[in-house]
């Protein structure tokens, strides 16, 4: 029974192999060598022929390509319709314009422009002189004399709610720098009232007129000028007198 399960198994699989269909060769001549050793457009070829074999197409013939125009096209078929009318709408934006097309060559001038946006008849040397003689534009520019309104400088308008003192004044009244002491000044607990006091006012020119609304600058009640130069929290007189330079 051992010796004839042996037979019986290699029938089964002769077989077997019978049933399997033949792959067509990969196209190589020397099967051992590779891809890339032999001629690579003899590959290509063999290559598209195992393609078409294995799905049981053949390679189909290449068509042949005509080197005639469009417009020689006429068998009556949708493509020779189709290049029919291309030739026609080529041939129509031709002369879209309604002018025939020019060649670009020397003799050839560029054409003239009219209306030329960039520079008005007003500022062109040329067009002008040719229009008009200097005596017309002298009377020109007597006729647009005659239309000009002079306008007469007046009084500047008084601010409302201002009462207070004016720190431009003082600024071109006082002649001393920042920090050039001229009045007598506390130094008893000077420099702690001083950041106190100059952080109530948002700017140094409203803490100057306090300052002077208060006394100043012979009087400081609130410390606001500790080192006793007349002016208030770090104010500076000098771009109001630079104004008047």
């Amino acid at each position: 029974m051992r010796f004839s399960i042996v037979p019986m198994g290699l029938a089964a699989l002769l077989a077997l192999a019978a049933c399997d269909p033949t792959i067509p060769d990969s196209g190589v001549p020397d099967p051992g060598a590779g891809v890339g050793f032999g001629d690579y457009a003899e590959y290509q070829k063999r290559q598209v022929a195992r393609d078409a074999a294995l799905q049981g197409q053949s390679v189909p013939a290449p068509s042949a390509v005509s080197g005639q125009p469009l417009s020689a096209v006429s068998d009556g078929t949708a493509g020779s319709d189709v290049a029919a009318d291309t030739a026609a709408v080529l041939a129509a934006t031709r002369t879209n314009s309604g002018d025939a097309p020019l060649d670009a060559s020397p003799s050839n001038p560029p054409p003239v422009q009219l209306n030329n946006p960039g520079i008005s008849d007003e500022n062109d040397f040329a067009t002008v002189s040719a229009e008009r003689s200097r005596q017309d534009d002298a009377a020109r520019q007597a006729a647009l004399k005659q239309n000009y309104t002079q306008i007469q400088p007046t009084a500047l308008p008084s601010r409302a709610g201002a009462a207070g003192p004016n720190i431009v004044a003082y600024a071109l009244a006082s002649s001393n720098g920042v920090g050039q002491s001229i009045y007598k000044r506390s130094n008893f607990n000077a420099q702690a009232r001083y950041q106190k006091n100059c952080a109530k006012y948002a700017s140094p020119d409203l803490a100057q007129e306090a300052f002077l609304a208060s006394g100043g600058p012979q009087k400081d009640k609130q410390g606001l000028d500790p080192d006793g130069d007349g002016f208030a929290c770090a104010w500076d007189p000098a771009p109001f007198r630079k104004v008047k330079q």
